[in-house]
């Protein structure tokens, strides 16, 4: 489009430069994960393969996108942190989450068979992603403690869950006997 009576085009898109210094994090999410796990038959709550083919993906990325330093995952999600200085892409949001996020999925449909060989990929599986712009290394940690305390808390409920349905309970059974419990109620039920 270059010298062309069509470049003010451009001037439509948004400028969505994440700012030097913010550190740029993008998370990846599976779009509707709970129906893809249960037509694939994924074991609950944590199908091993699965797991091992999401840390692959991971794996792919950070070796794909060198500017990625670290990256924490579970389930269906992975963070992907980039290093402080990246100027990948003129650091435009927009630009690096498709990227990151159409490759995940890429290598998700690449590797299927790899650690999926019996089953057939029914569909292809879509992720979500989002930059998440953190101010200082603090902001940083807050971040990943927030998602590692994610991770632990839907691994506790759904853990005692799938646990009271294989047990013989029902799932709004099951529901009503964990609605408010708390942390310590439901590693005794593990416990038990």
């Amino acid at each position: 489009m270059a010298n062309s009576k069509y470049e003010y085009v451009k001037s439509f898109e948004l400028e969505d430069e994440v700012m030097l210094p913010n550190l740029m994090v993008v998370r990846v999410d599976g779009r509707d994960f709970s129906r893809f796990a249960q037509v694939h038959e994924f074991e609950k709550p944590n199908h091993e393969a699965a797991l091992n083919l999401m840390d692959s993906c991971s794996s792919a990325v950070l070796e794909a996108f060198p500017d990625i330093i670290f990256a924490y995952g579970y389930g269906d999600e992975y963070s992907f942190v980039f290093k402080k200085t990246s100027r990948f892409y003129q650091r435009r949001a927009s630009k690096i989450l498709s990227l990151v996020a159409s490759f995940f999925a890429a290598v998700y449909v690449t590797k299927w068979k790899e650690y999926f060989p019996e089953i057939k990929l029914e569909y292809a599986p879509s992720f979500t992603s989002k930059v998440v712009t953190c101010a200082s290394l603090e902001v940083l940690q807050a971040y990943l403690a927030w998602r590692q305390q994610d991770c632990h808390v839907n691994n506790l409920y759904d853990t005692c869950f799938w646990l009271l349905v294989q047990s013989g309970k029902t799932v709004s059974e099951t529901q009503e006997l964990l609605k408010d419990t708390q942390k310590q109620q439901k590693n005794e039920l593990l416990f038990q």
